[in-house]
């Protein structure tokens, strides 16, 4: 327990801080000019399609934890991280400064008027965020690895003082549009962390990383391929919620009150999902040891069990309102609508924790096809439950929103633990026949 919390900790408190960005994000915005229009322009259209543009490169931390036990394996996975950060920049040039924009928000999306084109200027000011997390999340994994996951946490520390700088300015000068100080806090924000990670992460790859022995049989391109494709077909159909969700919220009643406050709710709930979100690295590196299954499943229920805790706390006290309206600045009728919103989030802490748990036991094994099942099933039982909402048009959009990010969290949960089942059962009888083969040791002896 000692080793995976010495693993887990750093990793979570590089989570939680990155967590806190949306929050500080929404604070800040909520006290300018017109906070309703650049909140839903920024949680609405901006942070959607911006997750879209980097989904091929996002699980970059999971492959190169896993697979970065050598130079060759290391370069190989360098060489695509370098070559999809180029092209991905090049599609948000021409999402952000063509007509392509206007089809997707306009015609796609059917965001609100009043949103598009802030959104547009915010999109354009994202620029450096695809580059720049492909090249920081691929060389986390190589500290990670290494056991220097320490430095990730100063990493994101640097990357929220650097976002604290830009939102504090823009709220100090008052006269900038929200959905400017947003984006440019955001950019500047993930291109310092970027730039520290690359330089903490030289000495490993010229140390430890170089003088580690060649892995046999080596990494090929195939098998790169292999392992890697379900990944980023993973995390391109999850994201795809996003804009599905913002598509759906646009098109229920009360879009614009939903869109503004749906980056403010998930905001707070994702700070107490986080801690099960770091939780996956740890598997992944750890299920390897002898001995890990016991301790680490023992971690999944206790982890599991304090963050939906927390979060049950907030819904179920003052704590709620003084989040949403004094922190962060709503009005009293989006206060209200998140208060009553929340409550559908409360398993979300719990359900994450339990994914990360089944799909590190996966990305361990290698065989990542049962990632990529699960993320179908959570996007065809999300799609399923917004169109209902679109269809019915009776009920607010963002408790819809939330009800089906929930109950396809569920449904992936489920069936990644399905998916798993083999390869716990795998480590469970390691486990098991070591311990009986040193049970058998000691008797001998004596």
């Amino acid at each position: 327990m000692q080793r995976i919390i010495a693993t887990w900790w750093p990793l979570a408190a590089s989570w939680l801080l990155m967590s806190a960005e949306m929050p500080a994000l929404s604070a800040v915005v909520a006290r300018l000019a017109d906070p309703e229009i650049h909140l839903a322009a920024y949680g609405g259209v901006v942070f959607p399609l911006a997750l879209i543009i980097e989904s091929p490169i996002i699980m970059l931390l999971s492959a190169s934890t896993a697979l970065s036990k050598d130079w060759a394996s290391y370069q190989k996975g360098r060489q695509y991280m370098m070559s999809a950060g180029a092209l991905l920049t090049i599609l948000h040039i021409l999402i952000a400064f063509t007509p392509l924009y206007d089809i997707l928000v306009r015609q796609i999306l059917g965001a609100p008027a009043e949103i598009i084109e802030p959104a547009r200027i915010g999109l354009k000011i994202m620029l450096p965020w695809t580059w720049s997390i492909a090249y920081r999340r691929y060389n986390q994994g190589v500290l990670i690895r290494f056991g220097r996951s320490r430095a990730i946490g100063l990493g994101t520390l640097i990357r929220l003082s650097a976002n604290g700088l830009v939102l504090i300015s823009g709220y100090l000068l008052r006269d900038i549009p929200g959905i400017v100080v947003a984006s440019s806090a955001v950019a500047c924000g993930v291109v310092c962390e970027a730039v520290f990670v690359g330089i903490v992460a030289r000495p490993v790859l010229a140390g430890p990383l170089k003088m580690a022995p060649a892995v046999q049989p080596p990494l090929t391109w195939r098998a790169f391929w292999a392992f890697y494709i379900p990944l980023a077909m993973t995390s391109l159909l999850t994201l795809l919620a996003n804009p599905i969700g913002s598509a759906a919220l646009s098109r229920m009643p009360d879009a614009l009150a939903s869109l503004a406050v749906w980056p403010v709710v998930t905001g707070l709930v994702f700070m107490l999902r986080s801690m099960g979100i770091a939780f996956n690295e740890v598997v992944v590196a750890l299920l390897d040891e002898p001995g890990s299954y016991k301790n680490l499943l023992r971690f999944t229920w206790i982890l599991a069990s304090i963050t939906s805790a927390g979060l049950l706390v907030i819904a179920a006290t003052p704590l709620s309102r003084i989040w949403f309206g004094q922190i962060s600045g709503l009005q009293p009728d989006l206060v209200a609508l998140a208060e009553q919103s929340l409550w559908l989030a409360v398993p979300l802490p719990w359900i994450n924790v339990f994914q990360s748990w089944y799909q590190g036991a996966i990305l361990n094994s290698r065989r990542t096809r049962g990632i990529t099942e699960s993320v179908v099933v959570y996007l065809l039982t999300s799609a399923l439950i917004l169109g209902g909402g679109v269809l019915w048009g009776r009920i607010t959009g963002v408790f819809f929103g939330l009800a089906a990010l929930t109950l396809s969290m569920v449904t992936q949960t489920a069936w990644l633990g399905m998916r798993a089942r083999g390869v716990i059962a795998e480590v469970r009888r390691r486990d098991y026949g070591q311990q009986a083969s040193l049970e058998l040791v000691h008797k001998t002896k004596d």
